[in-house]
């Protein structure tokens, strides 16, 4: 069983940044970055393969950037030129196996909050 663990969530102005930071309880193939807001399913944000390579959600690429410290069993997401839009809860996800940028996570950490304000 693998444990996730996000921080680095708040709120901040349409434009602003913020950087989220997951932890995991060891190394897994297979992480990445998914938002949520409440009433709606999960949707894809990164993935960060046990390479450094990343993948992005192509609506999002050029404004988040993911990244991984393979040591510490972390994966990092920059949020910059925040909108409105991406207010959401975002989770941290792993999985042992498969193509990190599509389906079949796994594990999954309770979130980190990210509210953007106009």
């Amino acid at each position: 069983q693998v444990q996730l663990v996000e921080s680095g969530g708040g709120s901040v102005q349409s434009g602003g940044s913020l950087s989220l930071s997951c932890v995991a309880s060891g190394f897994t193939y297979c992480m990445a970055w998914y938002r949520q807001v409440p009433g709606k399913e999960r949707e894809f944000v990164a993935a960060i393969h046990s390479d450094l390579i990343a993948t992005y959600a192509e609506s999002l690429k050029g404004r988040f950037v993911g990244s991984r410290d393979n040591e510490k069993n972390t994966i990092f997401l920059d949020l910059n030129s925040l909108k409105p839009e991406d207010t959401a809860t975002y989770l941290c996800a792993a999985k042992t196996s498969g193509d990190c940028a599509g389906s079949g996570y796994i594990y999954w950490g309770q979130g980190t909050q990210v509210t953007v304000s106009s």
